[in-house]
């Protein structure tokens, strides 16, 4: 379960985010968030919906065609699949938001001989801080995986109070097969079989002053 952020009051720094070691309670009204644009193999349009939690403490990213594989039945390509996404993340007024870690999942069948990496990282439009996570996975395979990371406080990146900036996504999935045996097919998904599994974004909350 995500845990409750600790509430309190806000200072700001001169780059517009709180003070380290100081958080809020998730704000009463709800975040909304919008996909501004979706680009990518692992993306079709249409196939990536986000919706956020409602207690306000994440929000979750879910993908319908994210698989990467190789294989007899595979194109060329499609041992590289990646996704870009631009959100449009609205906060409530007197707010703002950092992103603190997030749960990358999927599912992975990968044989003996074959190895898949999974890679992923976010920042806010226009800033050069990024947050990123990779991890990488050896056949013989056939299990949910999981990519876990947590942001420390004093490295979290605040939207600026009063700044509209989007939100953006990039993950990318890869898998090869150099020692596999010829005639079999390795893969790896960002989403599980059943399609229960989805990408969760923790988020921390601070109040901007006034």
């Amino acid at each position: 379960m995500l845990s409750a952020f600790t509430a309190g009051t806000m200072l700001l720094t001169s780059l517009g985010g709180p003070a380290a070691g100081w958080h809020s309670a998730p704000p009463p009204d709800h975040m909304t968030i919008g996909v501004v644009a979706a680009n990518g193999s692992g993306c079709p349009k249409g196939t990536a919906v986000v919706s956020v939690s409602p207690d306000n403490k994440a929000f979750t990213v879910a993908y319908s065609q994210f698989v990467a594989q190789v294989g007899p039945e595979a194109k060329a390509t499609d041992f590289r699949k990646q996704c870009q996404l631009a959100l449009d993340v609205k906060v409530p007024e007197g707010y703002t938001y950092a992103v603190a870690g997030a749960d990358y999942r999927g599912y992975a069948r990968l044989e003996k001989g074959a190895y898949a990496t999974g890679t992923a990282y976010y920042y806010f439009q226009g800033e050069s801080h990024t947050t990123s996570s990779r991890r990488q996975f050896d056949g013989f395979m056939d299990q949910d995986w999981q990519i876990s990371d947590k942001v420390a406080i004093q490295s979290m990146s605040w939207l600026p109070c009063g700044e509209k900036r989007y939100l953006n996504i990039n993950t990318e999935l890869r898998v090869q097969a150099p020692k596999a045996p010829k005639g079999t097919t390795s893969f790896i998904t960002m989403d599980s079989s059943d399609g229960n599994l989805e990408t969760v974004y923790r988020v921390s909350w601070a109040k901007c002053p006034g």
